[in-house]
């Protein structure tokens, strides 16, 4: 019997190919979009009902979201507790899930069970009554949780933050009390019947979705589900930055600093988003990046700090955000300049990319585990109007990239001294 080598490590392999499962499309006749992933052994499936948010309006800025939130709270003929003990008695599960671009209702169920579930998500999205009873207790319960959360400097800063970049649009939006206290039923059942239309509806299927369960989904979302004469609009308002670019919430006994830096920034379609992903990855994007080898490793001055890009249909930003002593708080933001200033002066090491090459390949692989990963993976691309090739150029570019390419990313879009800059506690 030979013995292990226990000395030569093993061969490593580069990432190749990524083969994503592509879905079947279908279209109902009341318009709704449906695409189906059908790929897995158990009698699974995941059910996904997508609606674009309507638009934005500064004077009733918790439509979309409460709307969202309170559609299991009753129907015409069933109660919250009913709704829920349907579900509960098949093994399945319900989930309400709301985004600054869309909101979603999701249905998680064995497929046996698809002819006793689906009525009741179909009940839950045509026939939401919004009771005022439900409405109360929601309205305080969301005071009582906001109240809780200005307490917390990272909440306040990611607030002052986002409405700085977004200004007065839904990803700008800062909830106030007084925003809870002015929700009432008729705004909300106008909005529930404008924007929870086939029209406005994108149905994703993952799991065992052979044709029964497209049958299911088809005969029950077909049939009487109609669109309504007030059709919601869906665009959103243009996004206005701030002129003020620095934001300071002074908190005398914080004993952290919470801070917040960053820019508007280009969205996925964009054809240097995949560059500036890299670039993002080696300042703060993984646990081995610049941010917190420097001011977490060496500094001190965090637990953790990192860095990160959103992407959304009608604006994007560029944001590093951490926790430090409140005494270290201007040396830390010292730091993060210097290393933004380094990745504009200097190369990356041929060691260092490789490992953020690698990182971030496997991260991509990592992420598909199930049939389910994959239809997450076909939502970042379409909602955001792009193809499937989309990855192929990602990962193209994650693999070839140079160090020169990335330092020229870096004094393209890299400008501190341009940056926004929030301070939440002690400056």
């Amino acid at each position: 019997m030979t013995g292990l080598d226990r000395i030569t490590p093993p061969q490593f392999n580069g990432v190749e190919n990524i083969n994503l499962i592509h879905p079947e499309r279908k279209e109902l006749d009341n318009g709704a979009k449906m695409f189906i992933f059908n790929s897995g052994e158990q009698e699974l499936v995941r059910i996904e009902f997508i609606f674009s948010n309507l638009r934005f309006d500064p004077a009733k800025p918790l439509l979309n979201v409460a709307v969202n939130t309170m559609l299991n709270d009753g129907t015409t003929t069933m109660t919250a507790a009913q709704i829920a003990d349907k579900i509960d008695f098949y093994g399945a599960f319900l989930q309400f899930d709301y985004g600054s671009d869309s909101s979603q209702v999701t249905l998680y169920t064995l497929t046996k069970h698809l002819n006793a579930t689906l009525p009741v998500v179909k009940e839950v999205i045509t026939d939401s009554i919004f009771p005022e009873k439900e409405l109360a207790t929601y309205k305080r319960n969301q005071q009582q949780k906001l109240q809780v959360s200005l307490q917390k400097n990272d909440f306040v800063a990611r607030r002052l933050f986002n409405q700085a970049i977004f200004g007065d649009t839904i990803y700008g939006i800062a909830a106030q009390a007084e925003d809870f206290q002015s929700l009432n039923r008729e705004d909300m059942l106008q909005h529930f019947k404008q924007m929870y239309q086939p029209g406005n509806c994108t149905i994703i299927i993952a799991g065992k979705a052979g044709a029964e369960v497209i049958a299911a989904v088809t005969n029950t979302f077909e049939d009487d589900w109609n669109n309504q004469t007030s059709k919601g609009d869906t665009t959103q308002p243009e996004v206005k930055s701030a002129s003020e670019h620095f934001i300071y919430k002074e908190k005398a006994d914080a004993l952290q600093s919470a801070i917040r830096v960053g820019t508007p920034f280009v969205k996925k379609s964009h054809p240097d988003f995949a560059g500036l992903q890299v670039l993002n990855t080696v300042l703060g994007g993984y646990f081995g990046s610049r941010l917190m080898s420097n001011i977490r490793e060496d500094k001190g001055y965090t637990y953790g700090i990192g860095s990160g890009m959103a992407s959304f249909k009608n604006a994007g930003s560029f944001f590093i955000a951490s926790e430090v002593g409140a005494d270290v708080c201007k040396a830390a933001l010292t730091e993060v300049e210097k290393e933004i200033n380094l990745l504009k002066t200097e190369v990356i090491p041929d060691e260092e990319l490789s490992l953020v090459r690698n990182f971030m390949l496997g991260s991509l692989l990592g992420s598909l585990e199930n049939v389910m990963s994959h239809a997450d993976k076909f939502k970042n691309i379409y909602f955001s109007g792009l193809d499937y090739d989309y990855y192929d150029r990602y990962a193209e570019t994650v693999k070839n990239i140079t160090a020169a390419e990335l330092k020229a990313l870096a004094n393209k879009y890299y400008d501190f001294e341009n940056f926004y800059k929030v301070v939440v506690g002690k400056y």
